[in-house]
């Protein structure tokens, strides 16, 4: 059993965006992803897909990002809701129209065991987490605007720990994905990392964080919880492997110096 994480795919079919514009790695980035993607991912794997999945303003827009990744190998891709998943609706109409292997993440939580969504008696990942929001104190953090939307992000998080503690065993690996980070620069504590290292999350991935602000993406150990940061254009349009039946929580390479993994 195998879990892969990645975030930030910014997929434009149906409404195409020049993504370019953001730095020459950005030309032609669903080849590089399907490639990386089919070369990796096993037919019985999971894919976490850590928000900001499509640039669509409407579920009909976004159908052909969906079915993109629906041809991708992988038993399931569990999707979160990014800042910019301007498509996605409510949680019912999202489900309805999603394609055969994939599924959504908000206010619950899934358990994967060898392949599973659910089996008891097998040691397995209870995957949980939420979108998050702009952390309070943060130089681009605008109170009036901000705030609210990180305290409803704060308690859908809570809501997704609670799906988690029901439907975990003894032994579960707890895995959260987020789209934000749970830290901002020079942090080491925060209420996001607070709930995630009270529920006993050992792992978070996260995206949303580009270009320049790649340097100060936090990875690394905070409050016992690993987090890991997984945004496309960082990990080079690869799905990043994460857990591994066997091996437990996968760490991640070391970067190099002068670019993304």
């Amino acid at each position: 059993m195998k879990i892969f994480a990645i975030g930030d795919l910014h997929l434009s079919f149906a409404r195409p965006k020049p993504m370019e514009i953001f730095g020459e790695l950005w030309r032609d980035h669903p080849i590089k992803l399907a490639a990386a993607w089919d070369r990796l991912v096993g037919p019985q794997d999971l894919v976490l897909v850590a928000g900001d999945t499509s640039w669509a303003h409407s579920l009909a827009q976004a159908a052909p990002d969906l079915a993109f990744l629906a041809e991708r190998p992988g038993r399931l891709k569990l999707i979160l809701r990014g800042n910019h998943d301007s498509w996605w609706a409510s949680a019912e109409k999202v489900r309805r129209a999603l394609p055969e292997g994939l599924a959504i993440l908000q206010n619950d939580a899934l358990r994967w065991a060898d392949g599973s969504k659910g089996q008891r008696g097998l040691e397995g990942v209870v995957v949980c987490g939420a979108r998050g929001w702009n952390l309070p104190g943060m130089p681009w953090t605008d109170p009036d605007r901000d705030l609210p939307i990180y305290r409803r992000e704060l308690g859908r998080l809570e809501l997704s720990l609670a799906a988690a503690r029901r439907l975990a065993s003894p032994g579960d690996t707890l895995l959260a994905m987020l789209h934000f980070p749970p830290l901002g620069p020079g942090q080491m504590q925060s209420e996001v990392l607070e709930r995630l290292s009270a529920a006993g999350v050992d792992l978070a991935v996260y995206g949303h964080l580009h270009g320049e602000d790649h340097r100060w993406a936090p990875e690394g150990t905070f409050d016992g919880v690993q987090v890991r940061f997984v945004a496309a254009d960082f990990v080079d349009f690869t799905p990043q492997l994460v857990f591994e039946r066997g091996r437990g929580i996968v760490p991640a390479p070391s970067a190099p110096a002068d670019g993304p993994r």
